[in-house]
Formats: structure tokens, sequence, C-alpha cells
């Protein structure tokens, strides 16, 4: 089951990647690729708490930098890290309930 989630670099957790529609998967598998989706998304809060303890280390970084080349490096690696928390929220509210598509949970 596995081979049908994908570790995504930039989220840090697997993703689905489902080679046809999830109705199209035995109930046996459709159970499999829940239950592993529901261990990937008992992984998402720790994963946002590191990616916040980046962002505040960048803020300190921040607050005492006076180059300002430095200092726009340091803004947009902030809104990457923030841009990835969001992203990482809404994967954290795809659950169960909500049917799956081919590549989506």
């Amino acid at each position: 089951m596995d081979h049908l989630f994908v570790f995504d670099e930039r989220l840090g957790i697997p993703l689905p990647r489902l080679d046809k529609d999830f109705e199209d998967y035995s109930e046996r598998e459709q159970e499999a690729i829940l239950l592993r989706w529901e261990e990937i998304r008992g992984m998402i809060p720790d994963r946002i708490k590191r990616l916040e303890t980046m962002i505040i280390a960048r803020q300190d970084q921040l607050n005492v930098e006076d180059n300002f080349v430095s200092s726009c490096r340091l803004n947009t690696e902030i809104a990457e890290l923030a841009s990835t928390i969001n992203e990482l929220h809404l994967w954290f509210r795809v659950h169960q309930d909500i049917s799956v598509g081919k590549t989506h949970l």
C-alpha cells in the first residue's frame, strides 16, 4: 500500500498518489489506504510544530539583521515555511469521509 503514497519533500510527509479512482479499489484496499492516511495525518501536527520552530528562529534572526538582502531572504524563507504550514493544515482536514480522487484523498 505504501506505493500509493509518495513522500513530498516540501511538506515532509507522504501524500496519496492513487492510480485509479478510490471507489475502484476493493473495500479491503480502501480500508488499508484510509488506515495509512490516518497514520500519516497523525504526523502532521508534529511537522507543523517543527516548521513553526523554524519560523521563530528566522524571525529572531530577522530582528537583528541589518543587511537588506539578508532580511529579504529571511522574509522569503518565513513566507515559504508559513505556506507549507497552511498546506499541511489543508491536508490534515482531508479524512475518510471525503471521496478520494486519482491524486488526492
